[in-house]
């Protein structure tokens, strides 16, 4: 186990939707993050690695992000447990061996994420989250945006990120 890291692992998670919190209560350094995805959308950052855009939207957003090292080359900000703060557009989620098993009409899906970054878009009255990530089987490596419900994750680690201004 990594020390100083939060790990959510099979559990299911509530998120609450953004209807319920006001646009002054998401920090500015989240609305910058989103404000640089919302101009990104269907096109390729970087080299098109999951990871590409994380960084570029932080770095857009003049957020704190040390990539000196492997030991915090994944760290996008505050480290946080959803469970107990709100989880908030412009947050990053790091996914670690998650399973995705959904069922949409008579078919059932199965996606698996080794080692992925996203960016939460926005937090939907479901209490899903919408997701924009590239380098995925839906969007290549285009940037795209999908629904993720903590429901269908079968197995995995994900860590949740708040945005830290410089």
């Amino acid at each position: 186990m990594v020390p100083n890291k939060l790990i959510i692992s099979y559990l299911i998670l509530v998120f609450l939707p953004l209807s319920s919190i006001s646009q002054t209560d998401i920090p500015d350094v989240n609305n910058k993050v989103i404000s640089y995805v919302k101009t990104v959308i269907g096109s390729t950052v970087g080299r098109g690695e999951c990871w590409d855009l994380a960084d570029q939207a932080l770095t857009s957003a003049d957020a704190q992000f040390d990539k000196t090292s492997q030991s915090t080359i994944y760290t996008f900000g505050k480290l946080y447990n959803p469970e107990k703060e709100r989880v908030l557009p412009g947050d990053i989620i790091q996914f670690e061996n998650v399973m995705v098993k959904y069922k949409d009409g008579n078919m059932i899906f199965t996606e698996n994420y080794k080692h992925h970054t996203a960016i939460v878009y926005d937090v939907k009255q479901n209490g899903s989250l919408e997701l924009a990530h590239q380098n995925t089987s839906f969007g290549g490596r285009k940037v795209a945006l999908s629904e993720f419900n903590s429901n269908n994750v079968k197995k995995g680690k994900l860590l949740f990120y708040h945005p830290i201004p410089e």
